[in-house]
């Protein structure tokens, strides 16, 4: 399993807060913060607009 290097904790409103992280060969990966061992993954580009649609309220929901 390739090392996934975590970025800072994103916290939307209230308590939704998760993490973005990427590994040595360009894969992305978000898990929920403090969660980091269950994560979905995918291209950089699809977890990019997941998190922007995110902060624009798009997807709230979801969290």
């Amino acid at each position: 399993m390739a090392e996934i290097n975590w970025e800072e904790p994103f916290c939307g409103e209230g308590n939704n807060c998760f993490r973005i992280g990427t590994d040595a060969y360009g894969k992305a990966y978000i898990a929920l913060a403090g969660q980091e061992e269950t994560y979905l993954t995918d291209s950089r580009e699809a977890l990019s607009t997941l998190i922007r649609d995110i902060k624009a309220g798009k997807a709230d929901h979801l969290l």
